[in-house]
């Protein structure tokens, strides 16, 4: 093996066009059971990203209760989205992907019965229909489960789609028989 082969020199993997790697960080919430990290790695494996690093955040958790997991990776630019659609379609949350990915923040306000209308379901289908990965939850029952309740949903959104996001809550919202508080646009009154 060569000094060049050690330090990445010209033998390390394009993207086609010249490019060489760069790095990119990937934010994953996984469930805490035994091989979930090892299942989440495989795709970045599988579609050419080298590992440089990975924090596993086993005592903290997210607002769903999972284990937040961060990962350094280095690949060229145009497997990066490869990877990322990689890790949701093997059922992995990725809650960022890269600044550029998620650029843009909304929040909304689901009012109704929630936990009737299982939230856990609402979440999930909003965050495989919509570019968007939620990011906090606030959940309030004053009156309990049986009764109305509201969810405060902070979102994070691909830049440019934070119309078609809203547009996935409102209609799930109207399947579920809730309502949305949703954030006015700038300069209406």
């Amino acid at each position: 093996m060569s000094a060049q082969d050690l330090d990445g020199g010209s033998d390390a993997e394009t993207d086609g066009s010249g490019e060489m790697p760069k790095p990119h960080t990937i934010r994953l919430e996984l469930v805490d059971e035994p091989g979930q990290l090892l299942a989440a790695l495989k795709p970045i494996s599988d579609n050419g990203g080298n590992l440089l690093s990975i924090f596993h955040e086993r005592g903290s958790l997210t607002p769903r209760g999972h284990i937040p997991v961060e990962v350094d990776l280095e690949c060229p630019p145009d497997r990066f989205e490869r990877i990322v659609e990689a890790l949701r379609d093997a059922g992995v949350n990725v809650i960022r992907a890269g600044a550029e990915h998620f650029g843009e923040e909304v929040m909304v306000i689901l009012v109704g019965d929630i936990v009737d209308s299982d939230l856990s379901d609402t979440l999930h289908r909003i965050e495989s229909s919509a570019d968007a990965t939620l990011q906090d939850l606030s959940l309030s029952a004053r009156e309990g489960t049986n009764e109305a309740s509201s969810a405060r949903l902070r979102l994070a959104v691909r830049s440019g789609r934070v119309d078609e996001t809203l547009s996935v809550v409102r209609d799930l919202a109207a399947e579920k028989g809730l309502h949305v508080v949703e954030p006015l646009a700038e300069g209406s009154q």
